[in-house]
Formats: structure tokens, sequence, C-alpha cells
């Protein structure tokens, strides 16, 4: 009887999962299983010899089981809205589109603009030597500066990092480094310690069920992209971490200002690799794919037709064109594994963390100032209240309203960009 409790929520979230599992007929979560393992491994060796033909009968393969899967989940409007279900329930293919295509029509002319400039930031120290060791020790200062507790918790290496919660005080995050590219670790390091955090700022009494679990992937994602941009790319950040990176790699930065850092690490320059890319083209790279796969999953684009498909996109709204496929359309495992319907959670994290953040700094009288002193208590003690503790008792949508009063909007993640990168490019 009362919505949004604990009781309640247990009761309809368990009841919405079993629902969705019992409609999959076993024999066919068996063959998406054997089709997944085998999808990455033609995957990786199409990777290495750069010819997607050798992939191209397996996605095929995935592509017909997860249509499968769609029409036995009983859809109502598109098959897409099945898959996307399960990463970010209640929501809709409808729904996504219009956030998504009004990113597009706001970000592309102003990227345009942006590569029209004759202001570039210089950006080569970054690409200097950094030593992993010191990239280490640096990294695990700033993420316990951030928050996240190394009590109930750890950091190790890996081929590509991801964050795991193995018990309610075992939250553990990877991040790779690279000697000579110091954002990948560190920004990384930020990243899935703003995962890290959202898990440990879960109610562990309530662990392994709904009112102790995480909404969606989008809100996941939304904690993850706070503390590496909002929060990481900032200004104030780096009032305060500056001379502390400089103390770690002085030889390199010894004769790199503030300022100068500040504008290389916010740099806009359309790439070809999505986790590569900066945070005013991240969100295109999000939209080709999810434009694709729903192509494929309603049978209006061939697989065989894919590669070409997304050469012409990247050119339409990149405005750069893959010169094989390694760097194009074989750049992700997503597809392989069968997780189609998975990217556009990347891009809902986006602006979800805009629309948070900005609640956020209006509740706490404004952020700058804290994160110059190296205060993030007050803002993560707002998204402990706010989101963590809160579980699954609403949805995401749901959250977003009660949170900012406001349904969620692209506008401010659009605002956010712009004000911060205008300036750095002498934009009005």
């Amino acid at each position: 009887a009362e919505k949004y409790s604990d009781t309640e929520t247990v009761i309809r979230e368990l009841k919405r999962e079993w629902n969705r599992q019992i409609k999959l007929p076993a024999p066919l979560i068996e063959k998406l299983t054997h089709a997944s393992v085998r999808g990455q491994h033609f995957w990786q060796e199409a990777r290495r010899q750069d010819d997607f033909k050798i992939f191209q009968p397996a996605l095929e393969e995935i592509i017909g089981l997860k249509q499968q899967e769609a029409d036995a989940l009983e859809f109502t409007t598109c098959r897409y809205d099945a898959l996307l279900e399960e990463y970010e329930p209640y929501e809709t293919t409808s729904n996504v589109r219009i956030i998504l295509e009004g990113l597009r029509d706001e970000l592309v002319p102003f990227v345009h603009t942006i590569m029209g400039c004759e202001k570039t930031p210089e950006n080569a120290f970054l690409t200097k030597h950094y030593p992993i060791g010191d990239q280490k020790r640096l990294g695990r200062q700033v993420a316990e500066t951030l928050g996240f507790d190394f009590s109930r918790g750890r950091l190790d290496t890996t081929v590509h990092p991801f964050c795991s919660s193995l018990a309610p005080h075992d939250t553990r995050i990877t991040t790779r480094y690279d000697a000579y590219r110091f954002p990948t670790a560190f920004f990384g390091i930020l990243h899935e310690a703003g995962h890290g955090i959202y898990e440990q700022g879960l109610r562990a009494d309530w662990y392994g069920l709904p009112p102790g679990e995480t909404i969606s992937l989008g809100i996941h994602e939304s904690q993850s992209r706070l503390w590496e941009n909002q929060v990481g790319r900032s200004l104030d950040f780096w009032k305060y971490h500056f001379s502390l990176l400089q103390s770690y790699f002085p030889t390199v930065l010894e004769r790199v200002s503030l300022d100068c850092f500040y504008a290389a690490i916010n740099d806009v320059r359309p790439s070809l690799i999505r986790v590569e890319a900066d945070e005013a083209t991240y969100n295109l790279h999000i939209l080709i794919r999810f434009e694709l796969e729903q192509a494929m999953l309603n049978g209006d684009l061939a697989v065989r037709d894919l590669p070409e498909a997304w050469n012409r996109k990247y050119q339409d709204d990149l405005g750069i064109c893959p010169q094989n496929v390694a760097e194009g359309v074989l750049q992700d495992i997503h597809w392989s594994s069968g997780a189609i319907g998975y990217f556009p959670t990347y891009a809902l994290g986006n602006v979800y963390s805009a629309q948070f953040f900005g609640h956020a700094t209006e509740d706490l009288g404004g952020c700058g100032t804290d994160f110059s002193e190296g205060q993030f208590e007050p803002l993560r003690s707002w998204l402990k209240q706010n989101i963590h503790l809160t579980g699954k008792c609403y949805s995401a949508r749901e959250l977003v309203h009660r949170i900012t009063g406001k349904e969620l909007s692209h506008t401010y993640l659009v605002d956010y960009l712009k004000n911060k990168l205008s300036p750095l490019y002498n934009l009005s």
C-alpha cells in the first residue's frame, strides 16, 4: 500500500524480474550463451586480422537470437524496448531517442564551431613520460580524497577498467596504465571510483534485495561520470590538485600552468575511438551505435552492410571516417557478447549526471569553493542521501523528477558543456 516503500519495492522489482525471466525459453538462453561465447572469440580474431567477415556470421546469429529474445519478452512498441529494459528498467526507446537526438541537434554544430576555431589547446605534455608507479600512488590518493573507502575496497590493474561489488564491504575498482598518456589511468580511476562510491553508499542491511541495489546502468554511469567530469575536469578541482600533480611529475609539468593543463584535459577533438572521446563528442559515438543496433534488430540493416553504415554515420556526425574496421565497427566488445541495448545507458549517464550536479550545486550553494579546498564530502553526502540510499525504490526517471522537480532533459548537459568549453575556445 505504501508506494516506494522498501517492502513495496521488493515485491515490485522481484515480480518484474520474475515475469521477465519466465518468458524466456531455456533453449533460447542456452543458444544465446553459446553464441555470446563464440561471438567474443570471433570478434577478437576479426579485430586482430582487421577483417569484419570473420565476425559477420557470429553477429548475424546473435542478432537473430536477440530478435527472438525481444519477441519472447512481448514488447509493445518496438523490439528494442524489450532489450533496453534489461539495462534501464522502465525506460523506452522513444524517450531515449528524444534525449539523444536533442544532443545531436545541439552538439554537432557546437563541435563544428570549435573545430573552426583558430585556438587549439596545447596538450603534447599529456603524452610525455609519467612513471606508472607514481600514477598508481597519485590515483589512489585522489580516489581516497573523493571518498572511495579503501577499508572496504581496493584498486587494481586490468586490461579494461571496471568496478565490481562482491559484498556490502568489498567493492573493487580497476584501471589500466599508460606511461605515455596521463589521462588514461587518472580519469579512469576517477570514473571507477565514482562507481565504487555509489556501491559503498548503498544500504548494507538490504544487500541482495532491491532497496539495497543500484537503480540502472544509466544511474550508475551518472555517478562515475559526475566524479570524472563535472568534478575531475573542473577548474576548481585542479586549483587544489595541480600542485600535487606537479609534485609527482615535476620534470614534465614544472613549466605547465594550471590554465594550460585545464584546457588540455578539456580539449575537444573528434576521434574514432569511443573510450578516448572528449565530453562534447562522446555522446555522438553512443547515438551512432544506438541507431545502428536498432536498425539491425528491426531488420532494416543487414549485418553485412554494418561497416559501411558505421563509416557513413561517423562521417556525417563527426566529420571523420575509420580507415579500417578495427578502429571502426569492431572497436567495442558489446555486440559480440549480445549486449544489445546497453550503449544508450552511457549517454543517459551523462545526461543524468549533468541534471543531478546542477541541482546539487543549487542545494549546496555551489561546490566550487569546496573543490578548490579539497572538500568533497558535502557533494558525496548529497549524492548518498538523494541517490545511493534510495536503492531501487524509484525508477531512474522517477528519481530525476523527485530530486530536480523536472523531467529528464538533455539541456542540462548541453548548457554545462557550452558554459565550460566556450571560454576555452573564445566563443561568445
